[in-house]
């Protein structure tokens, strides 16, 4: 499987953001499609997943500013971010995995396949 993310750049405070992230390969029996992000000297932390049946789930810090939705593109996951704040700041990754249960779809390890990543900058 190979996850490739872009969209990332460089936005003023408020500004808004749309990230994308293509599936390819063996990806048949991937049902979960998550974002994370890390910013130097930190943990890489959860922002957001999806399972293409629909169902969602957001970190605290985003919740209400940004949205998981499936896009246009088959195997295709979108990440719209909007009301930008500087602490958003971070590379941003996707991952995908199978079998992940709905307690561990905020646990990086629970993912087995990552993109490259895709840096976000929130500045003025």
């Amino acid at each position: 499987v190979q996850l490739q993310a872009s969209g990332g750049g460089l936005v003023q405070p408020g500004g808004s953001l749309r990230l994308s992230c293509a599936a390819s390969g063996r990806t048949s029996n991937r049902d979960v499609m998550g974002w994370f992000r890390q910013s130097p000297g930190k943990e890489r932390e959860f922002v957001a997943a999806m399972r293409w049946s629909g169902a969602t789930w957001y970190s605290d810090s985003v919740k209400g500013r940004f949205s998981i939705s499936r896009g246009n593109a088959k195997n295709t996951v979108e990440l719209q971010m909007n009301s930008l704040e500087p602490e958003d700041t971070a590379v941003y990754f996707c991952a995908t995995g199978g079998r992940i249960i709905n307690t561990s779809v905020r646990v990086a390890p629970a993912y087995d396949y990552w993109g490259q990543g895709t840096q976000v900058t929130v500045s003025s």
